[in-house]
């Protein structure tokens, strides 16, 4: 087959998030499919942006043709960044007889975070007489309106919600990251014989020839806290309002008297917000550490005793969580400290570890009382658990293979 993947913000094993994108379509290649993906020139969520040559530029990457589309740059959830998203999808648009020519795709993958690409997905799809797929990553406008507290009248939203509506009547079969979603998405218009629920996913062979070590001065402090026998709890992920990491701090306030430290890796809009916040509450068994390599995740988490993830309470999250983070978490075949209230919990899926719930202070404390209190056979059964559940169901080649089967249906 043909296909055609067109997301705003897709990345690569060289420019960083997301990299959903490119890991299926590395799979596709793998099976003798041709893969084109269509990306902005700039995203607020990759490392390394593309090098432009010209307006549309294009690039081989591991067989995947990728073609990178001029837009404007932005920083943060402004103006900018709609106009990024309007430049996008009008190019797309302007350009689609010229993508059906080039191209000719037997598949189209409208899979941009926002709905407003289901428009020129849906007219290149028309003039290649191709099947089109709409993949749902977070439910837009929804998730705008309940994260970020905007008005279903805000003409933005009102526009998102037209395109969501919209993208489930155009499109031939919907792909959603999110389990429980599909009530929602046949009230707003969608068939349910649309439906496929296709999860997050890890590329485990490579997650397991990862071999980069955390950099030296981490080194140095794990050691002196394993040096004090202290129980390390270890969190790498983004800084930010949605992983409730406020919470921690008043569970380290609670356990102040115990032998556990939390071991914070990574950046993020609200890190040092969290670092005034521990040191006004004098809390000495917090360790802020910089953010390190992709590749020495693995590292760090083997080092760690248990891990932790939390969320904030939120309606948007009955329709289900799929979480990157917590992928590599149950990789690393270490217990997991999981705080949810959602539509779905993997960490009790897989019974890897213990859940509690979010925006608790007292319940993350008894959690963490209570795993620490576990004999090391029981934690190490907890970490074996979250590995077979990944390989089985999250792995890029399994996930690859369906995606497969539901484009041949």
């Amino acid at each position: 087959m043909n296909i055609l993947l067109i997301n705003h913000y897709a990345g690569s094993n060289i420019h960083g998030m997301e990299y959903r994108p490119y890991y299926l379509a590395k799979e596709w290649v793998k099976q003798g499919h041709q893969v084109t993906i269509i990306g902005a020139s700039h995203s607020h969520i990759r490392t390394v942006q593309p090098t432009l040559k010209e307006k549309w530029t294009e690039e081989m990457l591991d067989g995947i043709r990728y073609i990178w589309i001029k837009t404007p740059k932005y920083e943060g959830n402004g103006v900018k960044r709609v106009i990024n998203m309007v430049s996008f999808v009008k190019e797309l648009q302007f350009n689609s007889n010229k993508i059906v020519k080039n191209i000719s795709p037997d598949i189209v993958i409208a899979s941009s975070t926002y709905p407003l690409d289901i428009y020129p997905a849906a007219s290149i799809a028309k003039k290649a007489k191709a099947k089109l797929i709409f993949e749902v990553h977070d439910l837009w406008p929804l998730s705008p309106m309940l994260l970020g507290n905007m008005s279903r009248y805000h003409p933005f939203i009102m526009l998102m919600q037209k395109g969501e509506n919209d993208s489930y009547r155009k499109a031939d079969t919907v792909i959603s990251f999110l389990p429980k979603a599909l009530d929602h998405m046949v009230e707003h218009g969608m068939k349910p014989e649309k439906f496929n629920y296709l999860p997050n996913g890890i590329d485990v062979s490579q997650w397991e020839r990862s071999k980069e070590k955390i950099p030296e001065a981490h080194q140095s402090v794990i050691d002196k806290l394993k040096s004090e026998n202290k129980f390390l709890i270890g969190y790498a992920g983004t800084h930010g309002i949605a992983n409730a990491l406020e919470y921690v701090i008043e569970a380290c306030e609670l356990l102040r008297d115990e032998p556990i430290t939390f071991v914070f890796v990574g950046k993020g809009p609200e890190k040092d917000k969290l670092i005034e916040q521990a040191k006004e509450k004098n809390i000495t068994n917090l360790e802020f550490l910089p953010v390190i390599n992709k590749e020495a995740i693995p590292d760090f988490l083997s080092k760690m005793d248990c891990l932790y993830i939390g969320w904030r309470r939120s309606p948007l999250y009955q329709y289900g969580v799929s979480p990157n983070k917590l992928l590599d978490y149950m990789m690393s075949a270490k217990p997991i400290l999981h705080g949810i209230e959602a539509g779905n919990d993997l960490v009790a899926e897989a019974n890897c570890g213990i859940s509690f719930p979010p925006q608790d202070p007292q319940e993350l404390a008894l959690a963490i009382k209570k795993m620490r209190n576990t004999t090391k056979e029981e934690r190490e059964q907890f970490g074996i658990n979250g590995r077979d559940f990944v390989k089985a169901n999250h792995d890029y080649e399994v996930l690859a293979k369906k995606f497969l089967n539901i484009m041949s249906e």
